[in-house]
């Protein structure tokens, strides 16, 4: 049975006024939707500025709950055009703080989230001053289109995580990133790839855009086949669209080839999980 379906990452600038960037955003996903896509994705806390480059607590004021103006307006989005939409928020929840992507199914209801897991602590990235390790685990969302699972920025160089989700049945991971060191790209795009190949899944990246006040965010968002090759290679450091067009049963092929998942050996890798005293003498 033939499954292909279309996805979009949108690269959009965050102004200092949140509507002004949902109002730019709600236009780009428009554009994306015209064009086949089925699945968009946001970047990472995609309606702010950057404000984790330094520690202020009245930034905390920043962060919305479920309620919020924000994904109320993205869920009314979801639910007009039939489309899956992940938005990556600042999230209060109770006393606590995440960094969380929100997954909105076709019909507007919030199908599930995911809570950012490996949290830094960098300069210009204060992260763990703000933002609770996630409490969600690793999950998987089923959705019309796609079993779909999220990783955060930081979480794309834990192998862990792509793991689990591809044990869990994940077909495609969106990587939603606030990256700005240009330098640096290779190494996000090789560990990606990396991920890609050894679960045998479609990876997407979707990187910031936009000079802020600490940060240039260089956008080159890109997907990855299940092979670990490039399927749209990173393009464009301004605002726009990435369109793939995924083929599923593409994975079932590839894993097929690189029997990657058949040949694991759980029983040896109990040290990553911190049980195994012996192993670490």
């Amino acid at each position: 049975m033939e499954r292909i379906t279309k996805v979009a990452a949108i690269q959009v600038v965050a102004q200092k006024d949140r509507a002004d960037t949902l109002k730019r955003t709600t236009e780009l996903i428009d554009i994306a939707t015209k064009e086949g896509s089925k699945i968009v994705c946001l970047p990472q806390l995609f309606n702010l500025p950057w404000f984790a480059h330094t520690m202020d607590r009245e930034n905390f004021n920043l962060a919305e709950d479920e309620q919020g103006t924000t994904l109320t307006s993205l869920r009314e989005i979801a639910a007009s055009k039939g489309i899956v939409l992940i938005a990556p928020l600042f999230e209060k929840a109770g006393d606590r703080y995440f960094n969380t992507a929100f997954v909105i199914g076709t019909d507007g209801s919030i199908i599930g989230r995911y809570r950012k897991v490996h949290v830094p602590q960098i300069p210009l990235w204060e992260e763990r001053f703000y933002f609770s390790p996630g409490d969600t685990g690793f999950p998987v969302f089923q959705t019309p289109f796609a079993r779909i699972g999220v990783q955060i920025c930081w979480d794309a160089f834990f192998p862990e995580g792509f793991r689990v989700l591809a044990l869990k049945g994940a077909e495609v991971v969106f990587v939603p990133t606030a990256a700005a060191f240009y330098h640096s790209r290779l190494k996000w795009e090789r560990s990606l790839s990396a991920s890609a190949h050894a679960n045998g899944f479609f990876v997407f990246r979707v990187n910031r855009v936009g000079k802020e006040e600490k940060q240039d965010f260089y956008g080159r968002s890109f997907c990855v086949g299940p092979d670990g090759e490039f399927l749209v290679k990173p393009v464009g450091s301004s605002e726009g669209i990435v369109v793939a067009t995924l083929d599923l049963n593409l994975i079932n092929t590839i894993r097929n080839e690189w029997v990657f998942l058949r040949d694991r050996r759980p029983e040896v890798y109990r040290l990553i999980a911190g049980d195994d005293e012996e192993e670490r003498t």
